[in-house]
């Protein structure tokens, strides 16, 4: 008997393990297929086929309905399906999860444009710009906005924010339909001089070139020019060819020493580089310097600050990318595994992190010397 009893015990115990599944793994599967089922909806809108889309994030939300990512992007769907109404539901449900985030404000402003509700897409930029006020599209799209809405000295303002984030805005401004009204405005007419002297900043000195790599009209980028000329910003030069003289243009030594020039480095492939002004080379000299102590004491806070320094458009990460562009790239990827993974993952690449310091600073150190020997001669 009691041989008996031990044996149906041991049977119930067993169909117990059989019959059921541990609740950490219904988890992983749940897990697994939500990660797939977005996954396939992503390959969907990469392939423009939003339905698709839109259903395969239902399925992943009916899995976790609080998956912020795949409301977003359900979200997207919508918006490229022209159902703005439903793009911004789905935003909406993405912010009652996490109103912090700044991209489903983003869009839902961008939504809100569409269906020409200015009014609200500036109240979405606002609370994106609250929540992060260094995203330089949130600041471009709310400038945007503003100026549809007639409110055109704040959307200059705002323009120029962006463009102080990132340079790009301001190329991308001067094509950008939505500024027609604003075209006129002493302050635009300004934006329109800051791309032409970035082009020349950057090598291509030639109105024509300016034209084809902005897009601008060449009329605009004459009275740019002639106007920055006049400031004494630039200087106007002439090529002498065996027919006819050609005209370009060089930046004076004073702005070019404060907002860097490109420098040719290859005479036969005309390949360049970009120099960052001498002054903001030293600052990222200190601060690799001050980033160095920081990780060789391990404070994880203050390396991750440093780091943000370093890549941050709205900091030093436009001169990172134009001079060490392979260096600004692994430095962004050691600041997500920081912030990932925290104080393990600085302990365990110190030596890492430091070498790609010092291999940067090497070359800043350089650049500074003979950037100073040859103000001095």
């Amino acid at each position: 008997m009691g041989i008996f009893l031990g044996r149906k015990s041991k049977r119930r115990e067993d169909n117990t393990s059989s019959g059921s599944i541990p609740e950490e793994k219904i988890l992983d599967q749940r897990d697994f297929q939500k990660y797939d089922l977005y996954k396939k909806g992503i390959n969907s809108m990469s392939n423009e086929k939003f339905e698709d889309a839109v259903r395969s994030f239902e399925l992943a939300l009916r899995l976790d309905s609080k998956y912020v990512d795949a409301w977003i992007k359900k979200g997207y769907s919508h918006f490229h399906l022209g159902e703005y109404n439903s793009a911004i539901a789905c935003y909406d449900k993405a912010l009652e999860i996490d109103i912090n985030n700044v991209e489903p404000w983003n869009l839902k402003g961008l939504a809100y444009y569409r269906l020409r509700n200015y009014d609200k897409a500036i109240a979405s930029c606002e609370k994106a710009i609250d929540v992060n006020p260094n995203e330089a599209m949130v600041w471009y799209n709310y400038a945007c906005y503003l100026v549809l809405s007639g409110r055109i000295d704040e959307g200059l303002e705002a323009l120029k924010r962006s463009i102080e984030i990132d340079i790009n805005y301001a190329k991308k401004s001067v094509r950008d339909r939505d500024f027609e009204s604003a075209r006129a405005e002493e302050g635009f007419r300004r934006i329109i001089e800051v791309v032409v002297l970035e082009s020349i900043r950057q090598g291509y000195n030639y109105v024509g070139k300016i034209v084809w790599i902005t897009g601008m009209d060449r009329q605009d980028v004459e009275e740019a020019a002639m106007r920055l000329t006049l400031k004494g910003l630039l200087i106007r030069r002439e090529k002498k060819g065996l027919t006819s003289k050609e005209e370009y243009y060089e930046m004076a030594k004073e702005i070019a020493d404060k907002v860097g020039y490109a420098k040719h480095t290859s005479f036969l492939k005309g390949s360049k580089t970009i120099s960052a002004p001498l002054q903001e080379l030293k600052d990222i000299s200190e601060l690799i310097g001050n980033a160095k102590i920081s990780v060789d004491k391990g404070e994880l806070q203050l390396t991750i600050e440093a780091l943000e320094k370093l890549i941050s458009p709205a900091q030093h990460g436009n001169a990172m990318v134009e001079q060490f562009f392979d260096e600004h790239r692994d430095l962004r990827l050691f600041d997500i595994r920081l912030k990932d993974k925290g104080q393990e993952y600085l302990n365990s690449h110190k030596t890492d992190i430091i070498s790609l310091l010092s291999d940067i600073d090497v070359k800043i150190r350089g650049n500074i010397i003979s950037r100073s020997a040859s103000e001095q001669g």
